[in-house]
């Protein structure tokens, strides 16, 4: 029944702290810019907002256009809710994988690329390629991370992996820093940040994400935009859970070391966001065609983390 019980807070709780997760990565943008900059709650508003409004539809849309945001939204919701947060004591943990949830975030992905060329407008196929463009890439390079990361860890589930990590079993490694630092390219790249795509523009010769989206509105944009700030609280979970596990509660941790465990999940996600949005205050746009050497030197920092492990186990 705990395990039921937290599951389903966690599934609640990712719905919950998403948008406000969003809203605190424009915080420090907004100081850094000299600007006031709109309360963190704004993405709740925002939300609510086009959940009132009516859905325009092209009359060249067919009905995977009409479909794709629920199966977009759901995908991504269900793979951030096998991801352990603060506890590993959930209904869904013996079923999670990390490749399971490269497989759904894939699924998402393809659904987002379809709706964007349904239309037959320039700008959704302009997007849709070049999302398949990062993917190409994004995608090997991700798995070569988790490739990276149940060799040291001898596992794929990541409850099992944090239970290693914390379990004192492993040191120092290079191999996991090279894998955290190749993890936190793909996350930008993954979530269309800066310096890959700006989520706040809709210049037609810089947009990605956006661009496969444009046709959208009403609800069908909220949904859209709720599963891109799910993706974004997902991957922020991956970095804090994997690589920085303390304070995660586990089975025998009681109500004590579950809030304990919350506490410490939200600490770390406001964390990042925050210094999210130092970082794309600091750093400029790349042209399209140089986001190949940016995504190739995460592949290449996950492949090479995969080798020092090898060198060092050898040893």
């Amino acid at each position: 029944m705990t395990a039921f019980f937290f599951g389903l807070l966690h599934t609640v709780l990712v719905l919950a702290v998403a948008p406000l997760l969003t809203g605190l990565v424009r915080l420090p943008k907004a100081r850094l810019q000299g600007r006031q900059g709109a309360p963190a709650i704004q993405p709740y508003r925002d939300l609510w907002r086009l959940l009132q409004k009516e859905s325009v539809i092209a009359d060249s849309a067919s009905w995977l256009f009409r479909i794709a945001p629920y199966l977009v939204f759901v995908s991504v919701w269900l793979a951030a809710t096998i991801m352990p947060t603060f506890t590993t004591d959930m209904i869904m943990t013996p079923a999670a994988d990390l490749i399971a949830l490269v497989a759904l975030l894939g699924t998402a992905r393809f659904f987002t690329a379809l709706a964007g060329l349904d239309t037959g407008t320039p700008f959704g196929g302009l997007g849709s390629s070049r999302e398949m463009f990062v993917a190409s890439i994004g995608e090997p390079a991700m798995l070569m991370v988790i490739f990276s990361l149940s060799l040291l860890t001898h596992t794929t589930s990541p409850a099992n992996m944090i239970a290693y990590v914390t379990g004192g079993h492993i040191g120092i490694e290079v191999s996991a820093g090279l894998a955290l630092v190749a993890m936190v390219m793909v996350a930008i790249a993954e979530n269309g940040r800066i310096p890959i795509d700006n989520p706040a523009t809709h210049l037609e010769l810089t947009m990605i994400h956006e661009a496969m989206v444009l046709e959208y509105s009403g609800r069908h944009l909220a949904l859209m935009e709720a599963a891109a700030m799910v993706r974004l609280l997902l991957f922020m979970s991956i970095i804090s859970s994997l690589f920085f596990p303390w304070g995660m509660a586990f089975v025998d941790d009681g109500v004590a070391g579950v809030a304990l465990g919350l506490l410490a999940w939200l600490a770390k996600v406001s964390a990042l966001a925050m210094v999210l949005g130092f970082f794309e205050s600091l750093v400029a746009k790349m042209r399209v065609f140089r986001i190949a050497d940016f995504l190739g030197g995460a592949l290449l920092l996950a492949l090479l983390a995969t080798i020092f492990l090898y060198v060092s186990e050898a040893v």
